[in-house]
């Protein structure tokens, strides 16, 4: 166990550990699982401590001051993240340390003090789903996602087969994701290239992870496949979600199915946030969240 002011790289090796730890707190937003900080970390490059009861998780993003995820632990913790703060600015040269991604319950513990400044990010809010509005997909509202389905059973309903992601279809997974960015032309988008990073990652180590995946595949290829993990006891999250832009209501096909077979016991979906995309943030309104989970940033003031 490393204690503050102490860091270590976030490895596979920590997975029980933070798991436990993250599962502890029960959290609302979509960061706070280990398979996300993990398939991320190249990016991120999270350094994680513990501060008594607290588990601190530091950010060193390439070209970006370090900055942390708001403290993970019990109530109160004004003090810890009063600790955290100084030691970014007198230990790390931060001008303007900062807490990011916090969740409401974080914010309702030092939004408080007169030292800290309390900003929303729209652009990190995650969307919350009922699962049994994902599945059914009723009413009017839901007409349109009803028709893709029905256009991809059209085409392919003989055809196609949906099967959990293992040893066995890892490596087609990944050929698909390679022709996916092909068609979206990752190489072109940096955020979309940082994608595929953390797409890498958590096939590379799918297992170690213990996510739930599945795959659809027509004929021999896989054309769309997804994983998450519960966030919660009433919320599962779904990391990533893949699928052939080409094949009409295959998209709307892989979300409906990854609900109906495996989370159906569970109230809620987490689907992440959009990150300010117009298509996408589009796309996540479409199927109408019951609400989104607000996250901030919380500067302390110079």
């Amino acid at each position: 166990m490393v204690a503050f002011p102490d860091f270590r790289p976030l490895e596979l090796e920590d997975r029980e550990l933070i798991r436990e730890l993250l599962w502890r707190y029960q959290p609302d937003t979509s960061e706070l699982t280990f398979t996300n900080l993990f398939i991320w970390r190249s990016l991120y490059r999270w350094q994680w401590s513990k501060a008594g009861e607290w588990l601190l998780i530091l950010q060193e993003k390439e070209g970006q001051e370090p900055s942390f995820l708001p403290p993970v632990g019990p109530s109160p913790r004004l003090e810890v993240t009063r600790t955290a703060l100084d030691w970014l600015h007198a230990q790390r040269g931060v001008q303007r340390p900062r807490i990011e991604r916090a969740d409401s319950r974080f914010v309702s513990e030092v939004s408080t003090a007169p030292e800290l400044a309390v900003i929303p990010e729209r652009d990190h809010f995650d969307y919350l789903y009922q699962t049994s509005d994902l599945i059914s997909l009723k009413g009017s509202k839901y007409h349109g996602k009803r028709s893709h389905i029905s256009r991809f059973l059209q085409d392919h309903g003989a055809g196609f087969r949906f099967v959990p992601i293992g040893p066995e279809n890892l490596e087609l997974c990944a050929e698909f994701q390679e022709r996916w960015c092909e068609w979206r032309r990752c190489d072109e988008d940096m955020n979309l290239g940082d994608e595929w990073t953390a797409i890498r990652q958590g096939l590379a180590d799918y297992q170690a992870l213990k996510v739930e995946g599945a795959a659809i595949l027509i004929g021999e290829k896989v054309e769309a496949f997804t994983f998450g993990e519960l966030l919660n006891a009433q919320t599962a999250v779904v990391h990533i979600e893949k699928a052939n832009p080409e094949i009409p209501g295959l998209y709307a096909m892989i979300n409906r199915q990854f609900c109906r077979k495996y989370w159906s016991g569970v109230p809620f979906i987490n689907r992440e946030q959009d990150l300010g995309e117009e298509g996408l943030r589009k796309a996540k309104l479409s199927y109408h969240p019951v609400r989104l989970v607000e996250k901030y940033r919380i500067d302390l003031a110079g």
